[in-house]
């Protein structure tokens, strides 16, 4: 089936060839669209491509039913409704990688501008002025530069400055330790940034979190020298409250790239101040840059069409094509898990817990929990579900999920245990062999399945003569068995038995089936 890619903001030649190689690709490149237009052209998208004008809100996402995955051709998506896309089963994914460095340099550029008024001398000289004592400076080396938001180009800002000999301290709670503990800089708090900072630089993505996190009362803390950087996204500071510390001399100087609006409609008048310095969102727009935004961005729907690769989501978990070859059996496994005990509890689920055991190592084990989800939800939902949505719907749904390691591994090399619990409990233990999803313990029961096709689950007092019972009436009604298995913890005690078979069971032979003298219980169970 041929996938449309709707393309809706200029994104660098290269990328749309890259597109364009593929034969099952209908491209639609139609940048600028208004919202009634886009509204139209994405109905029967699967993919959309986007920069920062495209803003895919609620009303757009509902729009796309065919819509697979929205791709950002830059970093930050603070222009696309994710919850909506998660709740829809929408992958978003951006290009974090393409401008990194692009706009590093320009945080530098714009420090090192302030630093020595190039801007303002600059603007003096056209005016065939020589103001040389007017322009005097200061140096970077040994200057303290706060960097909040230690990702991609907040590390790479640090690693410039470094280079400057200036003395670096940074700010990012979401970072894990072993990458800031590389990037050998100093980890301080915020009150520590405010209090010590002669450079602030932001490097965040803008969330409830970090609106307005630069502010007035932020400001009184400052040193009147310090100098504030923003190359990540407009609203981050304040510019109201940034603009009168300015007029007022309370601080030295500033730089904005980025604005609330943009193109700027109702900016305050920085223009009439000579302490600050304004550019048109130029981080990261750079021919290099541009190239590889758009690249990373067509890569990223291709893989995902072509090859099931998920890479630089948002909202989902990416993997990487060794992480996807390991881990592509264990999510066939999981999922079918999933709906392996879906079926067992009636759908009556409260809550999960999935254990993981043996030689994962490093791999992300949120593709699985993702992967047993679906399955769990999938025999009881009557809306659109995949791996994106499976997480969101399970806690709307008020499913508590744990998810940890275990040691219990035993003789598997990989080994997943689950226990899911409601109106009753199931336990199943999971591993693969010869990428086949097998099943090799069901509650107390040491049994070894393949949960695949149609099942007939039951229980029966472990007595002679019930499987014959069993066979013989199943052959009555036409039912042909292709495998079996049984357990029992203890002769004579309560015996498992499940049953592969060929064709489905009507409700009332299945009716009939539990009734048959010395059985328990029965499910009729597809995955």
């Amino acid at each position: 089936m041929r996938k449309k890619i709707l393309i809706t903001d200029e994104i660098a030649p290269e990328g749309l060839k890259l597109l364009q190689s593929n034969p099952d690709f209908d491209i639609v490149y139609k940048p600028g669209l208004k919202a009634d237009d886009l509204k139209k052209e994405i109905a029967n998208a699967q993919a959309l491509i986007i920069r920062s004008a495209t803003h895919v809100t609620m009303d757009i996402i509902d729009a796309g039913a065919k819509l697979e995955i929205i791709a950002r051709a830059g970093i930050g998506v603070d222009n696309v409704d994710v919850e909506s896309a998660t709740a829809k089963g929408i992958i978003v994914t951006n290009a974090p990688g393409g401008n990194t460095v692009s706009t590093a340099e320009f945080a530098i550029t714009l420090i090192c501008a302030l630093a020595r008024n190039i801007p303002q001398a600059y603007a003096s000289m056209k005016q065939q002025k020589w103001e040389r004592q007017k322009y005097e400076g200061t140096e970077l080396r040994r200057k303290t530069i706060g960097i909040i938001g230690l990702g991609r180009v907040g590390s790479e800002l640090a690693k410039l400055c470094k280079g400057l000999g200036m003395n670096v301290v940074g700010f990012d709670p979401y970072v894990a330790k072993e990458k800031l503990t590389a990037l050998d800089i100093d980890i301080v708090d915020l009150d520590t940034i405010w209090k010590k900072a002669d450079f602030i630089s932001v490097h965040t993505p803008f969330t409830d979190e970090t609106n307005n996190l630069i502010n007035a009362d932020v400001i009184k803390k400052l040193n009147p020298g310090v100098f504030i950087i923003n190359c990540a996204r407009g609203g981050i500071v304040n510019e109201q409250d940034l603009y009168n510390a300015l007029k007022e001399k309370r601080i030295a100087g500033a730089a904005l790239d980025v604005y609330t609006q943009e193109p700027p409609d109702n900016l305050p008048p920085f223009h009439e101040l000579n302490n600050v310095i304004l550019t048109p969102h130029l981080g990261a727009y750079t021919y290099e840059a541009q190239v590889s935004v758009a690249i990373e961005a067509a890569q990223t729907i291709v893989d995902y069409f072509t090859r099931s690769v998920v890479q630089n989501s948002v909202n989902f978990a990416s993997v990487d094509m060794n992480q996807y070859n390991f881990m592509k059996p264990f999510i066939n496994c999981m999922e079918r898990m999933g709906r392996f005990q879906a079926i067992m509890l009636d759908g009556k689920i409260s809550s999960v817990q999935i254990y993981y055991c043996g030689e994962f190592g490093n791999f992300s084990k949120d593709p699985l929990t993702a992967a047993y989800l679906k399955g769990l939800l999938s025999p009881f939902i009557d809306r659109p579900l995949n791996y994106v949505n499976a997480t969101f719907i399970a806690a709307e749904r008020g499913i508590k999920v744990h998810s940890g390691e275990s040691t219990e591994a035993g003789d598997w090399a990989h080994l997943i245990q689950v226990k899911a619990e409601g109106a009753l409990k199931s336990e199943l233990w999971g591993t693969v062999i010869a990428k086949q999803p097998w099943v090799v313990r069901f509650d107390e029961y040491l049994i070894d399945f393949i949960p695949s096709g149609r099942m007939l689950v039951m229980h029966n007092n472990d007595v002679p003569n019930v499987i014959g019972v069993i066979g013989t009436f199943l052959g009555q009604h036409h039912i042909n068995i292709a495998n079996l298995h049984l357990a029992r913890t203890r002769r004579g005690g309560k015996a498992l038995v499940i049953l592969e078979i060929d064709e489905d069971v009507p409700q009332d032979v299945l009716t009939m089936l539990s009734r048959l003298p010395e059985i328990l219980d029965v499910r009729y169970v597809a995955v």
